[in-house]
């Protein structure tokens, strides 16, 4: 293959490139293999959780599928942060901001080294995204693999999962499990390698990585201990070889169109509110405005069909053993609900990868968008004066929709979850978990331990909570995140007392504070700003450059205020 217009040519071509050359003949690397692209494999593999231990074995077959196809694959790993381990306590301030560190650390190792092409590897809730937000940044060829799913686990003969261990958490402490079944359930609910096998983050986005275009049709549906993997893993790497060849890029396949049929999918599948993040975000590194409420007005359009926990009553593995998520795509091209002319790695469009798709009948995992669990999307924006920027909330599986209830404030989660914990609430209160969003955080957390705990103690439907922080795709009941401006830069929900009322209305796409301009006005001269305790470091960094959540909490301007891209240097 001609490497004159390739990246690599400035480390392999030519006698002032010798010393470079002589480096990659250091690591056993033929003359013949120095003189082929260069792909970088990249995988969030570590020893964290479960998410990420399969991906060393799955880079190993994306390597061997660049290599038998005339490629020279140079494999990196870059960190992931875990959520199921991080959540709950201070380590989740690392969680979204390890998103831009996945895509940074990437950046510069292909900038750095000069590599043609990007096969990556992800399998826990940011590492996904950021990615695919490389991927785009950079825009060589590049295509995405999911890790894959969890199994499920059993506990008195039901399929179990990691929710169950989080709710069971807030039911031992009413009295209502015992010790002897919590211990005996948190040993039994993660029985494999791989993502959380419910709708959470790292399952909606995977989703979204079909959607979207930039991973072959079906590799994100097998679960992560199957071999089947390994063979989506292969062909990866010989697809990006074929995207060198025709110079087919992310941008390409990345438009406005593919990021509405993602949006599609997060809103059909119960997905999570963090869609609401991730795809503006990725957005933003192709220069296509698609913020937090064009994804809203996508969710309120699109039916709710995939019958997915936490909201319904199947896992991941369940849509995969049906036909995985080429089945969704095609119920929803069917129902005309998705673009099926954007191109995708393939080098066919949409519609082509699906021509050949059934949809099964004997199966009530996913519903025809004729017969939905709802005619509207799981997940609806809220705006009011309490969230002028926005807010989310997901409703996949409730019946009630609207809440009227006085404030309960917290400036944390910690002391949100103390009073949870000690049942200091009342039925009725609207929980108010602030200076936990971008900047205030900093690091935008997510509030599942007390959520969970308010499900597992019977009081889900009972009270509500809202946040400028965030939920994961896990949360259930009333519980609101993203609410923009948040509370460090002065917005509405920094201004609330308790006692104040508050209204939902998730039908009309509201959420109000029953106080007037003049008296929010009248409370913003009093407010002071506040300091926090990560004045150093990385979470310092990314508190002074990130941006709000209805933007996609990213740290720079995006392909909008590009004036060279990595691919054409």
């Amino acid at each position: 293959m001609n490497k004159t217009n390739l990246p690599s040519r400035h480390v392999s071509i030519g006698p002032e490139n010798a010393p470079h050359r002589s480096f990659y003949y250091a690591m056993g690397l033929t003359e013949k293999e120095i003189a082929q692209p260069l792909v970088g494999v990249v995988s969030t593999w570590n020893e964290a959780a479960p998410c990420n231990i399969a991906l060393a074995r799955q880079a190993q077959e994306a390597k061997r599928g660049v290599k038998d196809h005339l490629g020279t694959p140079r494999e990196f790993t870059t960190i992931a942060v875990a959520d199921g381990i991080a959540i709950g306590h201070a380590g989740m301030k690392s969680s979204l901001v390890s998103r831009e560190v996945v895509a940074d650390s990437i950046e510069l190792t292909v900038r750095g080294h000069c590599y043609d092409a990007i096969v990556g590897l992800a399998g826990c809730d940011k590492s996904l995204p950021g990615v695919m937000m490389a991927m785009a940044r950079l825009n060589v060829p590049s295509v995405f693999m999911y890790g894959g799913t969890m199994l499920p686990g059993r506990f008195h003969g039901k399929d179990v999962t990691i929710q169950d261990v989080f709710e069971a958490v807030g039911a031992h402490a009413t009295g209502n499990i015992s010790d002897k079944d919590l211990n005996e359930l948190e040993r039994v609910a993660c029985p494999s390698a791989g993502s959380c096998g419910e709708q959470f983050t790292a399952n909606t986005m995977a989703c979204v990585s079909e959607a979207i275009g930039l991973a072959i049709p079906g590799s994100a549906g097998a679960p992560a201990p199957y071999e089947s993997r390994d063979e989506y893993a292969y062909h990866s790497g010989r697809l990006v070889m074929d995207l060198i060849r025709i110079n087919l890029r992310p941008r390409d396949i990345i438009t406005r169109k593919s990021l509405e049929n993602a949006a599609t999918v997060v809103a059909a599948t119960g997905g999570s509110t963090n869609a609401g993040l991730h795809l503006p975000a990725i957005a933003s590194e192709c220069g296509i405005e698609f913020d937090l409420h064009h994804v809203a007005e996508i969710f309120k359009r699109t039916p709710y069909i995939a019958d997915l926990k936490p909201s319904g009553r199947y896992v991941a593995r369940d849509m995969y053993k049906i036909g995985g998520i080429p089945v969704l795509l095609k119920a929803l091209l069917d129902g005309g609900y998705i673009h099926g002319d954007c191109i995708t790695v393939t080098g066919k469009t949409m519609a082509e990868n699906l021509a050949d798709v059934h949809f099964p009948s004997n199966q009530d995992v996913i519903r025809t968008p004729d017969m939905p669990l709802s005619s509207t999307g799981s997940v609806v924006g809220l705006r009011g004066n309490l969230a002028p920027e926005g807010a989310l909330m997901k409703v996949a599986g409730m019946q009630t929709l609207k809440f009227t209830g006085t404030a309960r404030c917290f400036d944390c989660e910690e002391d949100a979850f103390a009073a949870v914990e000690q049942h200091d609430y009342m039925y009725g209160d609207v929980l108010v978990i602030r200076y936990e969003g971008p900047k205030g955080g900093p690091g935008m957390r997510e509030m599942f331990s007390t959520t969970a705990a308010l499900y597992g103690q019977g009081a889900g439907k009972k009270v509500a909570l809202i946040t400028d922080g965030r939920f994961s795709g896990t949360t259930r009941g009333f519980c609101i995140g993203h609410i923009g401006p948040e509370a460090a830069v002065g917005g509405p929900i920094g201004l609330l007392k308790n006692g104040d009322k508050i209204s939902i209305d998730a039908e009309a796409g509201e959420i109000n504070v029953d106080l007037s301009d003049e008296e929010l006005a009248a409370r913003r001269t009093e407010w002071r700003s506040r300091a926090t305790d990560y004045n150093a470091g990385v979470i310092w960094k990314y508190a002074q450059t990130v941006g709000p959540a209805e933007k996609g909490a990213v740290t720079h301007p995006g392909a909008a205020a590009e004036t060279h891209v990595y691919a054409d240097i």
